[in-house]
């Protein structure tokens, strides 16, 4: 096979959900297959980090940078004849050629934009329901991260479901159990905070439910430790003046932290210095999260809707993410019941085992044969 990858999203946006992605099939194909040719489109190919083998080649994409994620990628790569059987778009698509010289497989994540127009920003939405059906439209395969997405993908586009691959994510190599008060340290020195908390990581979009958390925490506020805060940790978005004028009218403003933007480096420490990780999204096409603060022994809640439930199931707390009081007893007793916290903790190891980069690289190399045998 000859298979080119547009691997932008590596080199631009690693530590999101869609860079981690492409970087991590990329590491981990060139780990595991040494027999078929891979050429990796790049817009900058002197300093990629992957120690790729002689089947990997990089090609070079000559963009402008935009400043904004959704146009710096929505420009195709031009395809030499010949060059590629099978061209793979991860990033949901957007990218893709018009000009089809080979066969077409694309990662849709989710259909998030189609579900909940008004949680994306508008130049996604824009491009997603302006190109995507083009887009789809050109594929000769789909990958997806659930088979809730699989269902999705299929209602929406009448796609054929044989055609719709599920390739499970995994957490990345550095997520794992640290020292807790060497991680705290760091996290205190880095970020400022230096008491016990609840954490929450991700967008800020409006359907992450961020308000739902702010809420179910000040509920529970007067039964727990006096000095436990909650953080909630990522790049500010609109909606954070919002969050802020919540915490204000809860009488939070001195329980609730908004550290901002993570480096990558510092997540793991994050992770490992939280009481537990809060994930009640109202909308999810798999959620990387939860599995990272699984992988560093730290217990989980997350809503029982959409993928959530078929991806972390029994190793985690289910809660409806419209039931505000259940979501607080449901942190409450996570804080409170030691056996339960162990019992998660044990659990999420385990699908953590199960669960890898390894397993998705092979799901897509197999995805990739499928097409080309199609």
């Amino acid at each position: 096979m000859k298979i080119g990858i547009d691997g932008r999203a590596a080199k631009w946006y690693r530590g999101t959900g869609i860079g981690t992605y492409t970087y991590e099939l990329i590491n981990n194909i060139n780990k595991l297959d040494f027999s078929n040719d891979y050429f990796i489109f790049l817009p900058d190919t002197t300093s990629f980090d992957i120690n790729l083998n002689n089947n990997f080649k990089l090609r070079n994409i000559n963009v402008n940078i935009k400043n904004n994620f959704w146009d710096e990628v929505n420009i195709p790569n031009i395809l030499k004849d010949n060059e590629v059987e099978l061209y793979h778009v991860p990033q949901n698509g957007v990218g893709l050629p018009m000009d089809k010289k080979c066969k077409f497989i694309i990662t849709l994540h989710d259909i998030i934009p189609y579900k909940m127009p008004e949680t994306v920003s508008s130049r996604y939405l824009k491009i997603f329901n302006e190109e995507l059906p083009k887009i789809i439209s050109l594929c000769d395969g789909i990958i997806t991260v659930s088979n809730f997405s699989k269902n999705d993908i299929a209602k929406a586009f009448n796609f054929p479901k044989d055609k719709i691959f599920v390739t499970y994510l995994s957490a990345e190599e550095i997520y794992k159990p640290l020292d807790k008060i060497k991680s705290k340290k760091i996290i205190e020195k880095k970020y400022g905070i230096s008491e016990d908390f609840i954490l929450y990581v991700g967008g800020f979009s409006p359907r992450k439910n961020i308000a739902g958390i702010i809420k179910a925490f000040a509920q529970i506020r007067s039964r727990i430790d006096e000095n436990l805060k909650l953080v909630i940790a990522g790049k500010k978005g609109i909606s954070y003046s919002i969050y802020n004028s919540l915490t204000e009218k809860l009488n939070l403003t001195s329980k609730v932290i908004f550290p901002g933007f993570i480096s990558l480096c510092d997540m793991p420490y994050l992770y490992n210095s939280a009481k537990l990780l809060v994930y009640p999204s109202f909308y999810e096409g798999f959620g990387l999260p939860p599995l990272e603060a699984m992988a560093c022994g730290t217990p989980v809640i997350v809503s029982n809707s959409t993928s959530l439930p078929e991806i972390f199931g029994k190793s985690s707390i289910m809660v409806n993410p419209h039931n505000t009081d259940a979501l607080g007893e449901s942190i409450y007793e996570c804080l409170e019941n030691n056996i339960l916290r162990r019992q998660l903790t044990s659990r999420g190891f385990s699908l953590c085992k199960n669960l890898t980069w390894q397993n998705t690289a092979l799901s897509t190399i197999n995805s990739y044969k499928s097409v080309l045998k199609a």
